[in-house]
């Protein structure tokens, strides 16, 4: 029976390369497998994801979804899955339930001020299966909470949308997010 899997972390935990690597896995049995994402993540290009460590893979987009033939499909793998909106989580869900499609995304669980993202909110809900991807804080502890950069500080204002890589966000424990302290210079 396919299930819904939300897979988070913070930033810089490893998602996309995992989501990556689950695709490989696929592919290497001879099974067919897809990674969406949505079209306003732009930093990886067209039709592509990439993970920080350099890994890469093709990509289609979730808002083209219900254009495609997903029969035959073993897995399908969303990338950014944050910015999902609550009619493209439901989509996801009737793909498990209907189709018997196994549905694996990734994504932030909260933005830098600390609430919820549309997608990960429907996906915490809504999930069969929900785990946590984990990465440390510059001190050590576990990094729940990502931090937006501007000039070198934590900011916790603007817009919840701002794409950007680890110039513009770092993963914080919720000690070093609230009280905005970044790692010392070296």
């Amino acid at each position: 029976m396919a299930k819904l899997y939300f897979r988070y972390g913070a930033m810089g935990s490893s998602k996309t390369a995992n989501a990556i690597m689950v695709r490989f896995n696929y592919l290497e049995r001879g099974q067919k497998c897809i990674i969406l994402k949505p079209r306003i993540e732009t930093r990886d290009g067209e039709s592509t994801v990439a993970s920080r460590s350099g890994l890469i893979a093709e990509c289609s987009y979730i808002e083209d979804i219900d254009r495609m033939d997903l029969s035959g499909l073993d897995c399908i793998i969303v990338d950014e899955a944050q910015f999902l909106t609550k009619s493209q989580v439901e989509t996801l869900t009737r793909i498990v339930d209907e189709m018997n499609i196994p549905v694996i995304a990734y994504g932030l669980r909260a933005d830098f001020k600390g609430e919820l993202f549309e997608g990960s909110k429907w996906l915490l809900a809504w999930a069969d299966s929900i785990e946590e991807v984990k990465t440390v804080c510059w001190c050590g502890r576990k990094a729940t909470y990502n931090a937006r950069l501007v000039n070198g500080q934590v900011v916790k204002h603007g817009e919840q949308i701002v794409l950007g890589g680890n110039e513009s966000y770092t993963a914080l424990c919720r000690r070093h997010w609230k009280s905005g302290e970044l790692a010392p210079k070296k």
